[in-house]
């Protein structure tokens, strides 16, 4: 599988709980924290819903 690399770009602050859980379950959690995951249909599922808080790259 090929792999991605999503970085938190904005606070989860004021968000909704379902979203901040969506980080937590990405393995982010505070801003400019960058992690390497395989690209599945669950993790781009993940990043839609949490779009704009995360940058995505390749």
């Amino acid at each position: 599988m090929a792999k991605i690399k999503i970085t938190q770009v904005r606070s989860t602050i004021k968000r909704p709980k379902d979203q901040k859980l969506t980080i937590k379950a990405l393995g982010l959690g505070r801003i400019s924290k960058t992690v390497e995951v395989e690209k599945t249909p669950q993790i781009e599922g993940m990043v839609r819903k949490v779009s704009h808080l995360v940058s995505v790259s390749e």
